[in-house]
């Protein structure tokens, strides 16, 4: 039997992971703890085959905030993922996952024309929440030994039902516009159950290294808006027209050229760089949306 600590307690990806395996009772034991809690390093970690951390601070980065607040993003996403490693590995932990993002690498211009991300492509982060989480990452990687195993998931956006983060945003527009803009482009997404999957993987082949888990197929930002406005049963038509706007307005480095690039932009995994020795894959696209849409 496994035993797995989640530390980031109540969090979507950390409640969804533990459900996820503790539909095996007789293979996985799962125990969540609260980093916040002021007493969380009086915690008994040797018990645990592997820590699963997702602690941290969710993606607001606006360049808005203060000073303190752009602090605070290191002190919890970095330092605190590296001190909780720290107390796994003394305590004899075999494995510490780290969940990392795609967003490591930076916005979609600074890939290249393509957008896609291979095993060459260098992190390039242009924004406090991504060099957070990349400082974690190299600090991490250092702690790693053959007894101790270090892995970095660097999944691009994560959706299911009840998440949180841009796609909740994009769904609302899907049920609610009468038009949307038909734009070509290619994103890597992942749904829950298939990130789930995945980290069940890792524990049970007591992996190490950097992963870049991903759905099986990419998608199209209006194909993506279709399928939920079929789910939700409305109408919608989709426009060219717009297109030369988005291009011009996706140049510009003001707010809404951010948006328009995390909606319309290439961003991409090769599909080799996510292939895995076991499928992980549970869930296709289609399916993955109506399991999000529908009650």
């Amino acid at each position: 039997m496994k035993k797995v600590l989640i530390t980031g307690k109540n969090s979507y990806i950390g409640t969804s992971v533990e459900k996820w395996l503790l539909k095996e009772p007789d293979k996985y034991q799962v125990a969540t703890l609260d980093l916040m809690s002021p007493d969380w390093k009086s915690h008994n970690f040797s018990t645990y085959d592997t820590i699963f951390h997702v602690a941290g601070i969710a993606h607001v980065d606006t360049g808005e905030i203060s000073e303190n607040h752009k602090q605070l993003y290191y002190k919890i996403n970095c330092d605190l993922a590296v001190e909780t490693a720290n107390i796994a590995k003394n305590a004899a932990v075999k494995q510490f996952i780290f969940m990392s993002s795609i967003i490591v690498y930076g916005s979609s211009d600074k890939i290249g024309s393509d957008g896609m991300i291979n095993l060459n492509t260098p992190p390039n982060p242009d924004g406090f929440y991504g060099d957070s989480k990349l400082q974690a990452e190299t600090k991490l990687k250092l702690l790693g030994t053959d007894i101790f195993k270090i892995v970095i998931l660097r999944p691009p956006m994560i959706y299911g039902k009840g998440c949180k983060g841009n796609y909740p945003l994009l769904s609302l527009i899907a049920k609610k516009s009468p038009i949307f803009p038909l734009y070509e482009n290619q994103r890597s997404m992942l749904f829950i159950n298939n990130l789930c999957e995945f980290v069940k993987l890792i524990i049970d082949n007591e992996e190490s290294g950097t992963f870049f888990p991903q759905n099986s197929d990419y998608v199209k930002t209006h194909e993506l808006v279709k399928l939920i406005a079929c789910n939700s049963s409305h109408k919608i038509l989709f426009l060219r027209l717009f297109n030369s706007i988005i291009k011009f307005i996706m140049k510009t480095d003001y707010k809404f050229g951010k948006l328009a690039k995390k909606a319309f932009d290439n961003l991409t995994y090769s599909k080799d760089l996510s292939k895995y020795k076991s499928e992980y894959n549970v869930v296709g696209f289609e399916e993955s949306i109506r399991m999000t849409e529908i009650s």
